[in-house]
């Protein structure tokens, strides 16, 4: 064989070697592509879902205190009203508002009841309508409870 034989398949050996490397090169690029960007949407939903974790949970504590404040203050207003019947019922009225504005439906029904039982015992001090406001109070409290809770 003659050099120009020998130069032409130890060059077309050299093309062929660097295509087939170029070749696998740019096959083991894609799949490191692909997997990279698998990885990132993997990332990227993991932190999507940590901070949509972490808002509802701050959505929830938010609720929460809202329903808290705005329970203590019925129950503020109520014992006011207990302790001195004179006062004006308004800000009571004013609360239990607020109450049904909030909810749920449980503890608007007690606060209701509470109120009625409040109104009733104001210049009624008989050991029976003390009772039925030490009942209505303490069902206000546990559907309030309750309330927070499943918040």
């Amino acid at each position: 064989m003659s050099d120009w034989g020998i130069a032409l398949i130890a060059a077309g050996s050299a093309i062929l070697g660097s295509i087939t490397t170029g070749f696998f090169a740019w096959k083991a690029g894609h799949r490191q592509a692909a997997a990279a960007e698998a990885a990132g949407n993997a990332q990227a939903g993991a932190l999507i879902s940590t901070v949509q974790a972490t808002l509802d949970e701050q959505r929830r504590a938010r609720a929460a205190e809202q329903r808290r404040q705005v329970y203590a203050r019925l129950l503020t207003e109520g014992a006011a009203l207990e302790s001195d019947p004179h006062l004006e019922a308004t800000s009571m009225a004013e609360a239990f508002s607020l109450v049904r504005l909030e909810g749920p439906v449980e503890v608007t029904v007690a606060a209701l009841a509470y109120r009625e039982a409040v109104q009733r015992t104001r210049f009624r001090r008989a050991e029976a309508s003390q009772e039925m406001l030490r009942t209505a109070r303490n069902a206000f409290i546990h559907a309030a409870q309750d309330a927070i809770r499943d918040v």
